[in-house]
């Protein structure tokens, strides 16, 4: 058993913790030996008045000690609902005692980002990606960590903070080992659910645990009543006293306390009286006893309540209706009956600022104030916090508590509220405020634009609410012209989200259908097209590829709905494999200047990335590498400026690794789709934009010979069937196919090569490159059917020749010669040679000019394709080179 403390200086809660401040005092050490040291987070589990505060108080205490820079915030149950609240209380004051230029230059690029987060900086106009304030929020850690080593970061009640903190210190928990500085973290178990209790445990589970915290023992218990009341305490009382209050140590020490102020002799004679002493510290017994000290301080006390944070005389006198010296008087009573105290000065704004001595004192006097009453009060502190200048946003959480009253200024509050937060990167806070001015109600000429703002505060995070809440703003009068046109934009975006791709397309071809406006049509017209061009199941409408053809021929790029149908018309007859040269003539007359139009760029939200995507490949699939690399760059360089750093950023490092692969870059490719590949994991597994970077990882690991690392890429990351609804570029099936072939499963990767031709040929999606079904089937069948293996090859020559390019060409000529010997393969060999050879894709030509100097049985050229393949980074066709110089197969 831990060793029983007997020094009275030592606090309650400290007793019985010898091996937890142990831990935290190593920990320290560690921190403090060596500025490159890895982080630590120590988590203190434990139920309310275990001992958790002063744990961290003795954290504190031995921190500072060493010399350590000690920064500390608390949840508060009335407060979870304020976004970076805690977060804010935690990094703000160190960031507000820079010079704005010092902060500026500190944060860099995060500046813009995080700082609005924290309330340093404005927030911009465009509404903040939520995983990109969170990774500003790491690297703001990461860089004060650097600027204030060692630095000790405290966070207590962790369970009551706010879903916007709590996914940050998961973030920052998975990033510790790049970051010098502990962490310790208080938290009660359970009083968390949904995403704040996944945030809460991923963050304890990357920590080490302090504990569990668990009840003083008998023992323990006498040990502080001597050390509290003295030695001479009877045993019967000190028993007593450990079975009143469960050896909880803050309600031990409430009850010691009740005892001194009482003059109770400690003595088995008195301790009868000691349960109804513990009654007046707590529950019912506690507003008693804030009554007795009057009706001015019980009012204080409920104003403070009603706060939560950010205590001062000053704003609680306002909203109790007390004058300065009543209000002051009235602190002075509170904290002297230990209700409230003045926290620790360090790294807090002022001190004049109040907090309740402990949280269940505070959950108790809040849920004293009569319901009315507290809702009144509530209405008044929003008031209170708008005339101070704070912003709706901080006023709203007041709001949200305000009975429904038919209130037009509370809905238009609630509104900029929503605004504000969505501007800082907090959407489920937004959702919370628009959903509350939906109660209110907002007069029905602005009922459905509510709703239309909730859509789009929802579409990100929950496509299927979204989807009801944009189908019943349609469904009332007040969307009209573009914001209807928006909505139902945005009614079909979700449901592409959602997985329901179909109903995406008969959404906005329905509402074209009906829509007078010719170029409200166009743009309905066009957002059909696009979400057909990306379905790469087998419905469309008839005749889709005709009707676009016919709409695109017509078009100039004078508007930005005619560059879309433009880049749809040169996508769409990209996978089609027809011309390049008229694809990328389609491509480029939907430019302006050679550049995005304002409106269609990465970042834009009228239409989305999908168009710019698929402009982006189309140059890809068409030898214009160097158009497609341009455009790839330009979007991860715009998603990292902006912030964006969940699904958005994670399809850019897939399409800058697509643009790396396909020149032949291949360690650069690899790099790219795991660094995809990292942030789809935090998005959610399943979605396109995870397939995307499987697809081609696999695709690279195997061009590089590294087939175990591509198997396990493709069991790791579920790359098999069932495939997405919205097309994967390159197709998934020709690349698993060849995965199954490298690994010995023959049978099932014709299967999968077969289920391509089908799926291909019922969208006429004939490109021998985007899908090189033929040409991989032709390869397999070789053996056992050379007929059917050499009309498939004569087909993806016919395919290859028709769409035009030097790598489709040159691949397809490769193809013909793996099939034949002798000296028509050696000419076929050769004539692959000479188009790879003008094609961007490097790979693709070292492979043609191995397989050449193989079929030839030329040292030389055998010698050219090695160098070729290793400056590609595939080790595989390195090693098949090396072994036909070293067994002869070269003259």
């Amino acid at each position: 058993m831990t060793e029983v403390r007997r020094a009275g200086t030592v606090s309650a809660s400290l007793w019985e913790r010898d091996e937890e401040i142990a831990t935290i005092t190593r920990a320290v050490d560690t921190l403090c030996a060596d500025r490159s040291s890895p982080g630590t987070l120590l988590e203190a589990r434990g139920e309310a008045g275990v001992g958790k505060t002063a744990l961290l108080a003795e954290t504190r205490r031995i921190a500072e000690a060493r010399g350590c820079t000690v920064w500390s915030a608390r949840g508060g149950e009335t407060l979870r609902s304020v976004p970076f609240n805690v977060v804010r209380q935690l990094l703000q004051p160190a960031l507000v005692s820079m010079l704005p230029e010092e902060a500026r230059e500190y944060l860099g690029d995060w500046y813009d980002i995080a700082g609005p987060a924290l309330g340093i900086a404005d927030p911009g106009e465009r509404q903040a990606d939520p995983q990109g304030v969170c990774d500003g929020l790491v690297a703001a850690v990461r860089r004060l960590a650097r600027r204030e080593w060692p630095l000790v970061l405290m966070i207590d009640d962790a369970h009551w903070a706010d879903q916007e903190t709590l996914r940050w210190l998961a973030a920052l928990a998975e990033r510790l080992d790049e970051t010098s500085v502990l962490v310790v973290v208080a938290r009660r178990p359970g009083d968390v659910s949904g995403d704040n209790a996944r945030h809460l445990e991923a963050a304890g589970a990357m920590g080490r645990p302090l504990g569990p915290l668990n009840a003083l023992t008998p023992d323990a218990t006498a040990g502080l009543t001597r050390a509290t009341l003295g030695e001479h305490a009877e045993a019967a009382f000190c028993r007593e006293v450990w079975a009143v209050t469960g050896g909880n140590p803050y309600e031990t020490v409430e009850l010691l306390a009740k005892v001194q102020d009482s003059e109770l002799q400690p003595v088995e004679a008195e301790a009868a009286e000691l349960r109804d002493l513990n009654r007046s510290a707590r529950g019912g017994g506690l507003v008693a006893r804030l009554e007795q000290l009057g009706v001015d301080s019980t009012r204080f006390a409920w104003a403070a309540a009603i706060l939560g944070g950010g205590i001062t005389v000053d704003m609680v006198a306002r909203l109790a209706t007390l004058d300065r010296a009543d209000a002051a008087r009235c602190a002075e009573l509170l904290r002297g009956a230990r209700i409230l105290s003045v926290p620790d000065a360090a790294g807090q704004p002022g001190v004049d600022e109040l907090e309740f001595v402990h949280p269940l004192i505070a959950t108790a006097v809040y849920n004293s104030i009569p319901d009315a009453l507290r809702t009144a009060m509530h209405g008044i502190a929003a008031q209170l916090v708008t005339d101070s200048g704070l912003g709706a946003a901080a006023a709203s959480r007041h709001l949200l508590k305000v009975h429904p009253d038919d209130d037009q200024e509370v809905v238009a509050q609630l509104r900029e509220a929503a605004r504000e937060h969505l501007a800082v990167g907090a959407p489920d806070a937004a959702r919370r405020c628009l959903e509350r001015a939906l109660q209110e109600p907002p007069l029905p000429a602005s009922h459905a634009r509510v709703l239309f703002e909730l859509g789009c505060a929802t579409l990100l995070t929950a496509p299927a609410t979204t989807i009801g809440h944009l189908r019943t703003a349609l469904a009332m009068p007040g969307l009209d012209g573009e914001q209807r046109v928006d909505a139902v934009f945005r009614l079909s975006q979700a449901l592409l989200h959602n997985d329901q791709l179909e109903e995406a397309v008969r959404t906005v071809e329905a509402e074209a259908a009906r829509n007078p406006d010719p170029s409200a049509r166009l743009r309905l017209q066009a957002a059909q097209y696009m979400w057909e061009g990306i379905h790469a199941g087998e419905t469309s409408s008839p005749h889709r590829s005709a009707r676009l053809a016919e709409l695109a021929a017509g078009c100039t790029g004078r508007d930005n709905a005619e560059r879309a149908l433009l880049i749809l018309r040169g996508f769409d007859a990209m996978t089609h494999g027809e011309s390049a040269e008229e694809v990328v003539e389609l491509c480029d007359r939907a430019l302006v200047n050679g550049r995005l139009a304002p409106g269609l760029g990465w970042t834009d939200t009228e239409w989305g990335l999908e168009l710019p995507m698929m402009l982006a490949s189309s140059y890809a699939y068409t030898d214009r590498l160097d158009r497609a690399e341009a455009l790839f760059t330009e979007a991860l360089r715009a998603y990292e400026s902006a912030g964006w750093s969940g699904g958005h950023l994670a399809l850019a490092h897939a399409y800058v690794g697509l643009g790396h692969r396909r020149r032949g870059r291949l360690r650069e490719a690899e790099q790219s789709l795991r660094a995809s590949l990292r942030i789809a994991e935090r998005v959610g597994r399943g979605l396109p934009l995870y397939w995307s970077a499987t697809c081609n990882l696999v695709d690279t690991l195997l061009a590089r010979g590294h087939v175990e690392e591509a198997r396990t890429v493709a069991d790791q990351y579920g790359f098999a069937p069932p495939y997405p609804s919205t097309i994967v570029l390159p197709d998934p099936r020709p690349v698993r196919a060849r995965l199954l072939f490298a690994t010995g499963r023959t049978e099932e990767g014709v299967n999968e090569l077969e289920a391509a031709e089908k799926a291909a040929a019922a969208r006429g999606r004939h490109n021998p490159v985007v899908v090189p079904w033929a040409t991989e089937l032709a390869r397999a069948l070789a053996g056992e059917d050379p007929g059917r293996a050499a009309r498939l090859a004569t087909d993806a020559r016919r395919q290859a020749e028709r769409f035009g390019t030097d790598t489709a060409i040159g691949e397809a000529l490769r193809c013909a010669a793996a099939l034949e010997t002798g000296q028509r393969a050696v000419r076929l060999a050769a004539q692959a040679v000479t188009y790879l050879e003008a094609s961007p894709c490097q790979y693709e030509h070292a492979a043609a000019r191995v397989e050449y100097g193989i079929a030839a049985r030329s040292a030389a050229e055998l010698n050219r394709g090695l160098a070729l393949a290793d400056s590609c980074g595939a080790d595989g066709l390195v090693a098949r080179a090396r072994e036909a110089l070293a067994t002869g197969h070269a003259g």
